[in-house]
């Protein structure tokens, strides 16, 4: 079946006689969760502790600490960019390695939700726009994955593409557009990808909150032959009967929520049958076979192991392999190294950069090279190069960070965290580098978290420059803060009552006190945060996190920009890093607005008015506004690259490597008419249907600033013929060949996209549509040949009265091109039913 692990049999009549060995409340406990991120161990069937992980940029592990990092591989938009299904599928091998590494048994990713809007929080956690091309990606991970053995978790089931009330709104999507748009990438991956377990979405879909939703049984299970496990995204199971009849195999996190006893007395009452939970466990078992959870069962297949050198040569190729150089006037890109005297990088995300998204995707990685350390390292010894920040975006104070915090006793940078009992016992401290901390599950095996009433963070805040310092913390509940030993503030925090439970991680509200220091200066400071006034609000179990802020000592932003235009004008070259930050675009939250947080624009304006040869830098997850595009030299979009970002844009740069990535989303030039993240009443109403990102860019239709699919490379290419069948057999698949030659000075790799069009057609189709891509490579004045399979799907679309996939059958129009808006070929291929001679 498609999802029989890899090299592995599975020997279901050695499932189906440990199932029988279990009791109902031994059944009830596994499909209820252990914890936050395990299900219980069961000795009578041979099962350990089988544990899971966030998450898509990197496996995190059971903790959010930064004593145990992880791997921060470029971002899913970033991912998606390259186009790349083997360069994927191998780091979901590199992911594997991580997982066995942190004793990982279920990766809680990919998300293959849809870029149905530019606004969504968590669109750098999603792939793409289109179907095809999120379902390609999301299968390559995949594998990559679960071929080393440990189970990838595809999520989240289903529209749930936006993060306004995403707990409780109802998408209203139509039953083609759900099959055609929504629910295809699910379906390609459950059908060819094999995926060992589904996340339901905390969203209802046309009345049916997911983890309830007829979706399960009818579509996944009876329709996809699904055979793996159905858990909840974390608190999103709603009900004891509804969902354990729907399809929901696991509840998590546990054991509290609406199973446990609950589900037991549902089965004793005939409410639920014995068998539908019997159901549910055979699908645990056979998950925890896969990932060699279940003692006396073949070994599983174990992932390759990476070294520190093998994992940060593959980040930082990756990250490189998905930049996608938008724009590049009179080839201002790639850099002459010898002709450069002086470079200067500037913007906020020059030095302090974003390598991957907020929210469940967070990850703490090892290091981070920032644009200017990479840069720096790139040019030493033969080029100055100079910094300033040019604008300060943030209206949040920032995490507290080294060099700024010291321990208590001054021997180094850090902090120390004690846990406290009421009469003030210290029943176990650590010792931390960072500001950020997160607590999910348990504060730490030594930890009685029962006992736990204060957590207090120790440190001493050095100033590296005179001025006002302002310190304090974000969180939710009590804390109070003393400086030097005065109380500075004792105030209790709250969220507004609409807030996502994320917000209390991703942006939760804030309290400061302003201290002045001289140069050299240091001032202790004590933060406790006070567990009971938030223990009423919290979820289940340990759910804590706060932080240390500090924003030291900064000019005006009239200073801040007239330092950077004066470093631009006397620079060969200036690298202007702009993107956004944590407080626009995160898990928790969508964007009300797509422009550049604070007065970006306006450093790229006045730097590129000084400095012709300026190069623009955007380090988003999502897409933003360019009014300044055609005043620059080029535009590099960088995405969320992981922790290699700076390695590879200095490679990028200065022509070591070619920006490998196409867009894999349309780049909006304005905010008009696109899709809202907002619900009326509670419902989200997906009115676009099929038109979705590029397929709504039809005539009269305001153009993109940057098509689906576009990207330059650092040569270019003459699109020489195209050889496609005229007409073809419905059941089979069908190739069609591309012949190019590379007519640039370079080497390089295009991507070939094949577009569908079906003009005069009975039924309403998109614009055009994507049906196949590959990629290839040529020499200066070679020419290659694509060829580009396009799947029988690719022709069909959902009979809504049939409620099955049909074919129209007649002339498609083939485009041929470098993106949705460049076609540099064309070919009509008809299409015949089954009873039509091809």
């Amino acid at each position: 079946m498609a999802q029989q692990q890899v090299g592995t049999t599975i020997d279901e009549g050695e499932l189906t006689r440990r199932l029988a060995a279990l009791t109902l409340e031994q059944k009830v406990r596994l499909v209820t969760g252990a914890d936050a991120w395990s299900l219980s161990p069961e000795p009578a069937v041979g099962l350990r502790r089988l544990v899971m992980s966030d998450g898509p940029a990197g496996v995190r592990g059971e903790t959010w600490d930064e004593r145990q990092p992880s791997a921060n591989v470029p971002a899913p938009t970033a991912l998606a960019a390259t186009w790349d299904e083997a360069l994927v599928g191998r780091l979901g091998g590199l992911l594997a390695f991580e997982a066995r590494r942190k004793g990982i048994d279920v990766l809680l990713a990919p998300t293959v939700n849809m870029h149905r809007s530019p606004y969504a929080g968590r669109h750098f956690e999603c792939f793409s726009e289109d179907p095809l091309l999120t379902a390609r990606m999301g299968a390559a991970y995949i594998r990559g994955l679960q071929d080393g053995g440990v189970a990838a978790t595809v999520k989240h089931f289903v529209a749930n593409d936006s993060e306004t009330e995403r707990m409780t709104l109802d998408a209203r999507v139509d039953e083609r557009t759900l099959r055609e748009v929504y629910l295809a990438p699910f379906e390609a991956i459950v059908r060819d990808a094999g995926v060992w377990a589904v996340m339901a979405a905390y969203n209802a879909v046309n009345g049916f909150t997911m983890t309830e939703s007829p979706l399960l049984r009818q579509v996944l299970h009876a329709e996809w032959g699904f055979d793996g496990v159905t858990m909840s995204d974390w608190f999103a199971t709603r009900s004891t009967v509804a969902a354990a009849n729907a399809g929901l195999d696991l509840v998590i996190p546990g054991p509290q929520g609406p199973w446990g006893e609950a589900l037991v007395a549902a089965v004793h009452n005939g409410l639920v049958a014995e068998a539908t939970v019997d159901d549910k466990v055979l699908r645990l078992l056979r998950l925890a076979a896969r990932v060699g959870a279940l003692d006396g069962l073949p070994p599983v297949p174990q992932p390759a192991t990476y070294d520190d050198a093998a994992v940060a040569a593959q980040l930082r190729h990756a990250a490189a392999a998905g930049f996608v150089l938008a724009h590049n006037r009179n080839g201002a890109l790639p850099l002459t190294r010898t002709e450069l005297r002086r470079v200067t990088v500037l913007g906020p995300n020059a030095e302090h950069a974003r390598t991957l998204g907020g929210g469940s995707a967070t990850v703490c990685p090892p290091y981070t090279i920032s644009p200017l350390e990479g840069l720096r390292t790139a040019l030493r010894g033969t080029t100055e190069v100079t910094y300033a920040v040019g604008v300060q975006p943030h209206t949040r104070t920032p995490i507290a960070r080294a060099p700024w915090l010291r321990l208590p006793d001054g021997t180094g940078v850090g902090v120390r965290v004690s846990f406290l009992a009421a009469d003030g016992t210290v029943l176990a401290g650590e010792t931390r580098t960072a500001g950020s901390y997160t607590w999910l599950g348990s504060f730490g095996p030594a930890v009685p978290a029962h006992a736990v009433t204060r957590i207090q963070v120790h440190t001493r805040i050095r100033a590296i420059e005179p001025g006002a310092y302002e310190v304090g913390c974000s969180g939710i509940g009590r804390f109070d803060l003393a400086i030097d030993g005065s109380p500075a503030f004792d105030a209790t925090l709250e969220l507004p009552p609409e807030a996502d439970m994320m917000t209390a991680m991703t942006a939760p509200p804030q309290r400061t006190h302003t201290v002045h220091l001289d140069g050299g200066e240091d001032v202790e400071v004590i933060l406790t945060h006070h567990l009971e006034a938030a223990s009423e609000s919290a979820p289940p179990g340990v759910f804590t996190s706060f932080q240390v802020n500090l924003q030291p000592p900064r000019q005006t932003d009239e200073a801040d920009l007239e330092r950077a235009v004066a470093l631009a004008r006397d620079a060969d070259v200036a690298v202007v890093v702009v993107g956004t930050n944590e407080e626009v675009e995160s898990e928790g939250f969508d964007r009300s607005s797509l422009a550049l947080p604070g007065r970006q624009d306006e450093l790229v304006r006045r730097v590129a008015a000084v400095n012709p040869r300026t190069i623009v830098v955007v380090n988003s997850g999502a897409p933003v506004l360019l009014p300044w595009a055609d005043d620059v030299a080029a535009i590099l979009l960088a995405w969320f690259p992981g922790q290699e970002f700076g390695n590879a844009l200095a490679d990028v740069l200065l022509g070591l490597v070619e920006p490998g990535g196409r867009l894999p989303t349309t780049w909006p030039d304005t905010e008009h008419a696109l899709p809202s993240t907002q619900p009326t009443d509670g419902a989200l109403r997906y009115d676009e249907g099929l038109h979705v990102g590029y397929r709504r860019y039809r005539a009269g239709a305001p153009a993109p600033r940057y098509p689906f699919g576009h990207g330059l490379g650092y040569t270019t290419w003459d699109y020489l013929s195209i050889d496609a069948p005229t007409s073809v057999d419905p059941d089979r698949d069908v190739d069609i060949t591309v012949h190019l030659r590379n007519s640039g000075r370079r080497p390089g790799r295009e991507v070939v996209q094949v577009y569908l069009r079906r003009p005069g057609s009975a039924i309403e189709r998109p614009a055009r549509w994507l049906a196949g891509f590959t990629a290839i490579s040529a020499t200066p004045g070679e020419e290659v040949t694509a060829t580009v399979r396009l799947t029988t799907r690719a022709f069909q679309h959902w009979d809504t009265t049939d409620g099955r996939w049909s074919l129209e059958p007649g002339t498609f129009h083939l485009d041929v091109g470098s993106s949705a808006g460049a076609v540099r070929l064309t070919a009509d291929l008809t299409v015949h039913t089954p009873s039509e001679p091809a």
